[in-house]
């Protein structure tokens, strides 16, 4: 089968079958990634090939690759952004389009005008190990023209993937049975060598790369050893620096042919008691419907609220049925719910944060900062600024 002839639509059922491994089943580091979802997902390799590539060309899947455990490697944060309304439109299309450190960048709403709902632009933000995250968004506000903005890196982490086409019709309260595991987010350094690899690693897949053990061209170009690359990939594996091998679809924008993959995309924002923070994200992260959930600490700005979680749907009184089912759930596992409120996305792109410190000097340099300027203060600590 040609590229030319494989379906490219997500409603095509052997797509929806690729797509149902690819998006999000390929956890760590997969040596041969499209004979893994050929094997997993029952549909013959070059039948996979084609259809991935026809999919990628046509801008049904935005990007194939490997994705990072980025939290592990560089400092990160969610960045809520208080504006004045008529620079709204002129921030997203910066934040999204001239920020390579600026990865979701979301226009957000409520339904009432509770705490926050004056801050409208959410984005994540990354920067590479050993500069500074406040530094950079001081940067962008002035950039922006931002009056405020709230800073709120991750304290854990419970979920965090995509699996969009998995999820669809999933009944409100499925959950796995056994408990998440979460673990305390460290930085980790990597040497010369090490970056090198995942410089290769973390790479975009070009539609030409869509082929059987993929690793093997890109480790040559790079002028490293296949044996000392898979090896090294291996290490940042067993380290936890690795997310999952993967095809990312489009959120809420429509794809070529006009299907929605999702319409509703809600951040949903709890307050617990202080000390039952991991309690309620390892229960809030049970359910299949979440595909990211953290424990971050808002502030007064957001009623204090400490946990947050991200659900996609294509209704929206179904994604409100899913939260109830979570605000049930917890209560049930005896986690007492203080504040909650839900966010809802609108216009968005997504996009990899940069996190390579090679790559961020220059860019620094290219908009006439000094990379030194950039380097963090003692004891520098997140929050409002």
């Amino acid at each position: 089968m040609s590229a030319s002839a494989a379906s490219a639509s997500v409603r095509d059922p052997v797509n929806a079958r690729i797509l149902a491994v690819s998006e999000d089943q390929l956890a760590g580091f997969q040596e041969d990634p499209f004979a893994e979802i050929a094997a997993r997902s029952g549909v013959p390799l070059p039948d996979v090939l084609a259809r991935l590539r026809a999919m990628l060309e046509a801008g049904t899947i935005r990007r194939i690759r490997q994705t990072l455990l980025a939290n592990q490697l560089a400092p990160g944060a969610l960045v809520a952004w208080r504006l004045p309304g008529d620079r709204l439109d002129e921030a997203f299309r910066f934040l999204s389009r001239e920020d390579p450190c600026s990865g979701h960048v979301v226009v957000r709403t409520t339904d009432a005008d509770l705490p926050g709902a004056a801050f409208r632009l959410w984005t994540t933000l990354k920067v590479p190990a050993g500069f500074s995250l406040r530094k950079h968004a001081g940067w962008l506000a002035e950039q922006i023209g931002a009056e405020e903005f709230r800073l709120m890196p991750a304290k854990r982490l419970f979920a965090l993937g995509v699996g969009h086409v998995r999820r669809q019709g999933l009944a409100p309260g499925t959950r796995v049975d056994a408990p998440v595991r979460t673990d305390p987010l460290e930085l980790q350094r990597l040497s010369h060598e090490e970056w090198a690899v995942l410089r290769v690693l973390k790479k975009e897949f070009a539609p030409e790369e869509i082929r059987p053990d993929p690793w093997r061209a890109r480790a040559a170009a790079a002028g490293l050893d296949y044996d000392m690359f898979v090896a090294t990939a291996r290490a940042f594996e067993r380290r936890g620096l690795l997310g999952r091998f993967s095809t990312f679809l489009e959120h809420v924008k429509p794809t070529a042919d006009g299907t929605r993959i999702t319409r509703y995309n809600a951040l949903f924002h709890w307050r617990v008691p202080e000390g039952q923070e991991i309690d309620a994200g390892i229960e809030v992260a049970r359910h299949v419907i979440v595909t990211h959930c953290y424990w971050r600490e808002a502030g007064p700005e957001f009623g204090n609220v400490n946990l947050m979680a991200v659900v996609h749907g294509t209704e929206k009184a179904t994604v409100l049925a899913h939260k109830a089912a979570i605000d049930d759930h917890l209560r049930e596992a005896g986690v007492r719910i203080l504040y909650t409120n839900v966010f809802w996305g609108g216009r968005s792109e997504i996009k990899p944060s940069e996190i390579d410190p090679v790559a961020y000097g220059d860019w620094l340099r290219s908009r006439g900062l000094d990379p030194e300027a950039m380097r963090p203060e003692p004891n520098e600590r997140y929050g409002t600024a």
